[in-house]
């Protein structure tokens, strides 16, 4: 099993108070380093810089001209939610960066699955807007990587975070060979993901009520979700790995619990052995309670494994 990261990641910073702070990186880098399970089984490696080809299979140049060609002195806000420090443009270049090496290692039969322990988050970011404290949406990155670089041509992208992942949704909208599957809390940020919305029909939304629980989630992903994912056969699953639906985070209100992300974990791990040689690649998102992310990381790459 690989994780990668890099130390810039843990330098990026949206300002003081911020939810979308370094120490939720330090704690599940923290939880994974200290699982007794997981001490023998991940190799670490360093996330490289995405290049600017990788980013526009899925970005503007506009986008990437605003976060990567202007220079920052302190504090730049993109949004209301969404600021960058100095060391913000690199963090983003890592984070898509190390997706996309995760997608190559595990196509290329070096690893079968991988694990992303970066930030800032993606799945937010649009074709051509960063927000929701994403600057450029790496699981997407990493999915055009994967069909344009490999030639792959069915990759389905999973996607549980708390909040709906618009940005995704929004790039692979009209793109027959993404499958797009979600479970999110429906009527918060960003107001997306509405069962309706589907795309090409490889658009796949299952919108939560405020207050939903372990049962809930499991049969909107075992009676919805999963069943379509199975009959796509995806040569490849990547997954945007949010643990802000976790009943500790302060910023949503669902109730899930750890074991909840290893059930939905194996399930995934039990689809890819089935259609896509076991090729998982998963990348952090949201979580904003640290006891939570310890607990909830170390129990989905402990399901990867």
């Amino acid at each position: 099993m690989r994780v990668y990261t890099h130390d810039v990641c843990l330098r990026h910073s949206g300002g003081d108070g911020h939810p979308e702070s370094p120490a939720r990186l330090a704690a599940v880098i923290e939880a994974l380093g200290a699982a007794n399970a997981l001490a023998d089984t991940i190799e670490w490696r360093e996330a490289p810089l995405a290049t600017r080809a990788q980013l526009r299979r899925v970005h503007d140049d506009t986008l990437l001209a605003q976060v990567l060609d202007q220079p920052v002195v302190g504090q730049r806000r993109l949004d209301a939610d969404t600021a960058m420090n100095s060391h913000s443009a690199e963090a983003a270049l890592r984070a898509a960066g190390g997706v996309c090496a995760a997608v190559d290692a595990v196509l290329r039969g070096e690893i079968k699955r991988a694990f992303c322990a970066v930030r800032p988050p993606g799945h937010h970011a649009t074709p051509g807007v960063a927000m929701g404290f994403c600057f450029f949406n790496s699981i997407a990155v990493g999915a055009a990587h994967a069909l344009e670089a490999h030639r792959l041509q069915r990759v389905a992208v999973l996607d549980f975070d708390v909040h709906h992942g618009n940005g995704t949704q929004d790039i692979f909208w009209q793109e027959p060979r993404v499958l797009f599957a979600s479970s999110h809390q429906w009527g918060i940020y960003p107001g997306t993901g509405s069962d309706e919305e589907r795309g090409l029909g490889n658009i796949l939304n299952a919108p939560l009520p405020e207050g939903s629980g372990g049962p809930h989630f499991r049969r909107a992903w075992s009676e919805r979700l999963l069943p379509e994912i199975d009959a796509f056969r995806p040569q490849l699953l990547l997954v945007s790995a949010g643990f802000d639906a976790h009943r500790l985070d302060p910023l949503a209100g669902l109730m899930l619990e750890a074991d909840d992300y290893r059930w939905l974990t194996r399930e995934i791990v039990a689809l890819a052995e089935r259609h896509a040689k076991g090729r998982i690649v998963s990348t952090l998102e949201g979580g904003y309670s640290l006891s939570a992310l310890r607990d909830c990381s170390v129990a989905h790459v402990e399901a990867l494994i």
